[in-house]
This record gives C-alpha cells, sequence and structure tokens, in this order.
C-alpha cells in the first residue's frame, strides 16, 4: 500500500474492517448455544458489529487529531460504512433466499463508491476529498438509488418469482463488470487529468489524454458509469427502473459532455477539434459540442 497516501490506506483499511461482517455467521460453529444465538438473534449480531466497528473507529480517531471531527474519522467511517455494505451484501448473495440478486446489488453499489475514492487516491491524491467517494453526488441520484430500492422491495412482495430471473442477473452482473473495469481504467489512464467535477478554467500541467481507453471513446468515464447504472437495474430486475435510469442516464450524460466539451475545445483547441473527428463518445447518439465555429 506504499503507493496509496495516508487517507487512501485509512479508506482500504476501514472498508476491508467493515467487510469483516461476513465472519459474524462463524459464531454458529463454535457450539449449540452459539448457533441459538445467530439463528434467533442474528440481527442484533449483525448490529451489534456496526456499533462496536464504528466504536473502534471513534477511539482510532482519538490516538489521531481531531477526534470524530478530524480527518481520520470522516474518511473511515464513510469506507466502514461501505465495507459493512458490500460484507452484508455478500452475505445476502449467499443466503439462498429470494433476496440473492439484492445482495449482489449491495455488493456493487458499495464498491463503486469506494473504488471511486480508493482509485483517486492513487491516481490524482491532490484532488482528493471526502466528496470523492461520490456518496454526495447530488440529490437526483440519491432519489434514483431509492426509487430502485422501492421497486425492488414492493415487486419482490408482490411477486417474489420477478427477481429470480438468473440470466438476467446475470447479464447485468457482467455490464456492471465492464462498466466498473472501463470508469476505473479511464480514471487510471488519465490520472492527474481526471476530476469528478467539470473543470472550468484550465489547470497548470492539464493535459488532453487521448491514449488506451480513451483511444476508443472520448468519455470512457461516462461510459463506464452509464452501463453500471443500467447493470445494477438488470441485477435487481427492476423494469420500470431499467427504463427510468437508461432514459435518464442518457439524458444526463448529454448535458454534461455538451457542457465539458466547450471547454476542452477553448483549452486545447485544434487538438481537441481533431480528436472529436476521429474519436466518438462512446455513448449512443450522443455526439457532444459540434459549434466547431466558436473556435
Amino acid at each position: 500500500m506504499a503507493f496509496l497516501v495516508e487517507n487512501g490506506r485509512i479508506s482500504l483499511k476501514s472498508f476491508l474492517g467493515g467487510a469483516c461482517i461476513v465472519f459474524v455467521p462463524w459464531i454458529s460453529y463454535l457450539g449449540t448455544n452459539f448457533n441459538y444465538l445467530y439463528t434467533y438473534f442474528w440481527f442484533f449480531l449483525f448490529l451489534l458489529y456496526a456499533i462496536l466497528y464504528n466504536g473502534v473507529l471513534v477511539l482510532l480517531s482519538y490516538t489521531t487529531t481531531g477526534g470524530v471531527h478530524g480527518n481520520f474519522y470522516k474518511v473511515a467511517v464513510r469506507g466502514g460504512f461501505l465495507g459493512l455494505v458490500f460484507g452484508l451484501g455478500c452475505l445476502i448473495s449467499l443466503s439462498g433466499t429470494t433476496l440473492t440478486h439484492f445482495g449482489w446489488y449491495l455488493m456493487a453499489l458499495s464498491f463503486f463508491h469506494f473504488s471511486e475514492y480508493l482509485t483517486t487516491a492513487a491516481t490524482n491524491p491532490s484532488s482528493l476529498t471526502l466528496d470523492s467517494y461520490l456518496l454526495d453526488h447530488s440529490r437526483e441520484y440519491k432519489l434514483a438509488a431509492v426509487a430502485s430500492w422501492l421497486e425492488f422491495f414492493v415487486e419482490w412482495y408482490l411477486a417474489p418469482g420477478l427477481k429470480q430471473y438468473y440470466y438476467i442477473a446475470v447479464i447485468g452482473v457482467l455490464l456492471v463488470l465492464l462498466g466498473e473495469s472501463l470508469r476505473k481504467a479511464s480514471m487510471i489512464t488519465a490520472s492527474t487529468n481526471f476530476n469528478h467535477y467539470v473543470q472550468y478554467v484550465k489547470r497548470p500541467g492539464h493535459q488532453l489524454v487521448t491514449r488506451g481507453v480513451y483511444s476508443w471513446c472520448r468519455h470512457p468515464s461516462y461510459v463506464g458509469w452509464f452501463y453500471w447504472s443500467i447493470g445494477t437495474q438488470l441485477i435487481l430486475g427492476n423494469p420500470f427502473c431499467l427504463i427510468a435510469y437508461t432514459i435518464v442516464s442518457w439524458r444526463f450524460f448529454r448535458e454534461r459532455i455538451y457542457e465539458e466539451e466547450i471547454y476542452l475545445l477553448n483549452f486545447f483547441g485544434e487538438d481537441y477539434l481533431d480528436y472529436q473527428k476521429s474519436v466518438g463518445t462512446g455513448l449512443p447518439f450522443i455526439t457532444g459540442y459540434t459549434g466547431y465555429s466558436a473556435l
């Protein structure tokens, strides 16, 4: 972990510690009494683990500086929370119940947000902030997530069989893996030239990246996120949110790419214009900003 800055190491260790919640069921192998305890009080055992783990993070935060208001706790509690969700998702995935696919979804969702922070810490630490977790991305993003949960559980309650289409969920997993890999490849390739937010002013040293995945499409990070979001709804078997996510995500990235390319043309001029002509955006029916006369 020498390649990671301190905050990256804190996040990674906290995530792994949270994910260790997967070992809670092992208590049932310690004897009859422990098996009884887990069988009838499993929910409270998981809750106890979460509370105790948070307590450990609080204690550790006071050995640094700032306590719970300091940098260590703010980074660690987010990483730890995502680790807990990932671990619970893993357990649900292995439960053999009708909620199996929801466990896959939890693993995909939590790992996405954790890996956004970790990858930024490894490739562009100067831009690393708590926002790099993307947990506070936007109100619309949160509403979309809640809507997908509501659809899943309403349909699961009324007709649980609708959530058991294994091959559709597997296609969703493959899309998630493809999208996640493409997005992280774009972040690694762009390195310090990547930022989670549209840049309105060209920073010193900001270079136009056209190699690697950027030779396939101009906006691989958006392409990856687009297909990742669609994949999550296939995993959940959410027909309504699948359509809504596709339409809303497409419109969001169309506007985002249009806005971003105005600044990229101003930053890089003819170089970006030539890049536009030879490489597409990567998203269907999205051409980006084509106001070449502005140059």
